[in-house]
């Protein structure tokens, strides 16, 4: 970015964040929060800056190692999901697995989209006790997830100059008040499964 066109979104940064200030202080003075403000978000701000700035280490080489074996493991569900289908199709195609289910199968559909019938976790968990397949699906998807937004994604967000990935902390973005990160979200990782963990 050429230096004017800089200094000019900084400046409008800059008179933005003062007009904010000049609505925002009389209300956190007269809501009780300007102390709040001043002695815990502020000073909690510099902190995340510290570890934002300072980053996360992978063991890139320890996730190299599980994503192939996520691989070997997702080939498996995935001739297994065949077998218990009765024929190959779109394993990713939520069109085509309702197809199967509820048309060939034959089990019930419990709610239908605009674009077919639903296949989303609850109704792939229902249906678990009643057929094979659908237990094979959330093991496929559970699998597939994992491996395409952590285990392949973090990687490849490793900074080149500092060797780790720099999650951005938002202070003020959950409606329960907890801290949350974002590019990556690093407070998203499934861990409450045995593959998560």
């Amino acid at each position: 970015v050429d230096i004017e066109s800089a200094a000019r979104y900084s400046g409008d940064d800059a008179e933005v964040t003062l007009r904010l200030k000049e609505i925002f202080a009389p209300r956190l003075e007269h809501e009780g929060l300007l102390r709040l403000f001043t002695e815990v978000e502020m000073p909690l701000m510099e902190v995340l800056i510290d570890i934002e700035m300072r980053g996360v280490c992978l063991d890139a080489p320890f996730l190299n190692d599980i994503s192939v074996d996520f691989s070997r493991k997702l080939e498996q569900l995935e001739l297994s999901i065949y077998d218990a289908a009765g024929e190959e199709f779109n394993i990713n195609s939520t069109k085509q697995l309702g197809e199967i289910l509820f048309e060939k199968i034959g089990l019930k559909a419990r709610r239908k989209t605009k674009t077919g019938y639903s296949t989303d976790v609850d109704t792939l968990s229902m249906l678990a006790r009643e057929h094979e397949l659908p237990k094979i699906m959330l093991e496929y998807r559970q699998l597939m997830k994992l491996k395409t937004t952590y285990i392949d994604a973090l990687p490849a967000m490793v900074n080149p100059e500092t060797g780790r990935v720099h999650t951005s902390f938002n202070q003020a973005v959950t409606a329960t008040g907890r801290l949350s990160s974002s590019a990556p979200n690093l407070q998203n990782i499934p861990i409450r499964t045995e593959l998560g963990r």
